[in-house]
């Protein structure tokens, strides 16, 4: 029987020593000695006794045994050799007694490299063991920007708490996001229990992922893991067979192999001309009726949300431009119950066409997507790398940009104020577009950063007219009586008035109507076959989705440089961000004309002249938090 598995171990071994080198490639494990310096292994870290993933298992300390096996670790000398002989023994200890000696290595960027016990990590391997009993040394690379060595830190900070050492991720960010989905801090120590359960998990998972042609993927099992977790969660996971997690996973196939991306977003900054007109061929069938039901899904209510308000004005003015053609419906209040019952019950009622206005929706509008493919849902959010889901939102950096220009033209002490709500996309380049545009007109301008999400609006407001400001940057909206806010838009405020001076204006209603138009043309089809990305819409002044107004008695030539500036952003003749930036630290990001769109997007930096900083998650509210779990950065990339 040992002679019959040597046989076969031999076969492998030899079949990856051919296809090696036909590739080109060394037929032979690699040898951690030969790229990386011996002084560096002697001050590497004790782990002590460790369960390694096999398939972790990669190579050599050092060139002594390195002829012997092919890259998957498999035996390439005769069967008449001793190596054969001793290798025969082992596999027959295994099978009556098992393999009882823990091996040594050398772990490396997550990799790891036998010293001792080559031939055991060989039987093992041979006989399908998913993890081996190792002392671990481990070697930490040198801090630099590359994205391998900052993920392996990540999963260095991970396994601290967690001792999880078998998930890993390809790109930055993830074991962060993990932990946020299975609702646990980032220093928390995870249980015994909690190990061997989030194993169990894994493993299922991992099995029904191959099944699925995952192997074939460049991507990890991790990234596929944690996509599932956005849409299914957690804890639908562990109480799933293997069976049904291939069936969904079959069902959100396309979003799996999009993590294999390096930039899995296309970013649309503009609307593109209807190609053609036609029919709702795409959504509809030739018997559906030819008024449309759209739905509307708000996470509060118009009286007590700003936010709400104007998204609920947006409906009533599409079902006023299209008439008898669409019937739009409002859901209020989604988040006081669980909002995949309101989308349920909203396609149960016949809506074609969902709309879920906050990034709070986003997991629930996912999960509907990729069990409803014929509904057409949309979140509006930013920056979500799904393929199943499209996503909108506003360029509000560009109107935050001509809001900074004219206060910097206005305030004679160089300080300004600037009140935000939450770190989320979006936000952080409306900091900075203000700071740049007050810089502009005023070069010795400072902007002074509070945030909503940590004091309360008014609290905010205060620090700032504490320290002597008194032209403040606050919330767009001009209804938001969940909150303690009361001023919005750009603003002077002498003793307890505010004098509005300018405001951004969200245009939804302009917004839902060119998307409304692009689907009853057929064109919203055209945008989905020619990417094989996430689509996110990211609209601005150009596409008369964000505007400006100002306040009466705002002097002509101010109102006179906001036009101008409005109209050289729209023809691309002023950037809001050129690049190279300044960033505090004095560093500088961005190179050539300006900054790329996903740059702008993703940014987790302010500018030079903004004084403040970006608060810690532990600081924010509890809305705060929720808020910015559902916007978390990710990749991205612009058709541009």
């Amino acid at each position: 029987m040992a002679d019959d598995y040597y046989r076969e171990a031999l076969r492998l071994g030899q079949r990856e020593y051919n296809a090696c080198i036909a590739k080109g490639k060394s037929p032979f494990l690699p040898v951690l000695d030969d790229f990386l310096p011996s002084e560096k292994a002697s001050a590497g870290a004790d782990l002590g006794l460790v369960s390694v993933p096999a398939e972790f298992i990669v190579g050599t300390k050092t060139r002594g045994r390195v002829n012997a096996f092919a890259p998957n670790f498999m035996p390439l000398l005769e069967e008449d050799s001793e190596f054969a002989f001793k290798w025969k023994r082992l596999s027959e200890a295994h099978l009556t007694e098992g393999i009882r000696d823990p091996i040594k290595v050398y772990e490396y960027m997550n990799r790891y490299y036998v010293e001792e016990g080559n031939k055991r990590a060989s039987v093992l391997k041979f006989f399908g063991a998913l993890n081996i009993p190792a002392y671990v040394t481990r070697i930490m690379p040198e801090k630099t920007d590359d994205e391998d060595v900052e993920i392996y830190y990540e999963f260095v900070s991970f396994y601290k708490y967690s001792k999880i050492n078998f998930i890993e991720f390809s790109k930055k960010g993830c074991y962060q996001e993990l932990l946020k989905a299975l609702g646990k801090e980032n220093d928390e120590l995870w249980t015994e229990d909690e190990r061997r359960e989030f194993s169990a998990v894994y493993y299922y998972f991992r099995q029904a992922y191959y099944r699925n042609g995952g192997d074939k993927l460049a991507s990890t099992v991790g990234d596929a893991m944690l996509s599932y977790i956005k849409v299914y969660g957690y804890e639908e996971l562990k109480d799933s067979e293997t069976e049904t997690i291939r069936k969904n996973l079959s069902k959100m196939w396309e979003d799996v192999r999009l993590q294999q991306d390096e930039a899995p977003i296309e970013l649309r900054p503009n609307p593109p001309e209807d190609k053609r007109p036609g029919m709702f061929s795409w959504l509809f069938d030739v018997a559906a009726p030819l008024s449309v039901q759209v739905a509307f899904l708000y996470d509060g209510s118009p009286e007590r949300s700003g936010w709400v308000n104007e998204h609920e004005d947006g409906r009533l003015h599409v079902q006023r431009v299209f008439n008898e053609k669409i019937q739009t419906t409002p859901y209020m209040n989604v988040m006081d119950g669980d909002p995949a019952e309101v989308i349920k019950q909203a396609i149960n009622d016949g809506n074609k066409i969902i709309f879920t206005t906050s990034p709070r929706l986003f997991q629930a509008s996912l999960r509907a997507a990729v069990e409803r493919p014929d509904i057409l849902i949309m979140n509006c959010s930013l920056n979500k790398p799904h393929r199943y889901i499209r996503t909108y939102y506003t360029r509000m950096y560009e109107a935050k940009f001509i809001l900074g220009a004219i206060a910097g033209s206005l305030t004679e002490s160089g300080k300004l104020g600037y009140v935000c709500d939450y770190p989320i996309f979006g936000q952080i380049a409306g900091i900075n577009a203000f700071a740049l545009g007050a810089q502009m007109t005023c070069p010795k301008a400072k902007v002074y950063l509070e945030w909503a999400g940590v004091k309360g609006a008014n609290l905010a407001a205060q620090s700032l007219l504490d320290k002597g400001i008194q032209i403040i940057s606050s919330h767009d909206t001009t209804r938001f009586l969940e909150d303690d806010r009361s001023t919005y838009g750009l603003s002077q405020i002498h003793a307890d008035e505010a004098k509005l001076i300018a405001n951004t204006v969200w245009k939804w209603g302009i917004y839902y109507e060119k998307i409304l138009r692009r689907v009853l043309s057929g064109s919203f089809r055209d945008d989905y076959e020619s990417s094989s990305k996430a689509l996110n819409y990211y609209w601005g002044l150009s596409a008369g989705v964000v505007d400006i107004e100002y306040a009466e008695d705002l002097p002509r030539p101010l109102r006179r440089l906001g036009d101008i500036l409005k109209n050289s952003i729209i023809r691309e003749l002023c950037y809001p961000f050129p690049a190279p930036l300044k960033l505090q630290d004095g560093t500088t990001v961005g190179s050539g004309e300006r900054l790329r769109l996903k740059d702008i997007v993703a940014m987790d930096y302010l500018v030079e002249n903004v004084e403040g900083e970006i608060p810690r998650y532990e600081e924010l509210s509890e809305m705060g938090k929720a808020t910015v779990d559902a916007s978390g950065v990710e990749p991205a990339s612009e058709d541009v």
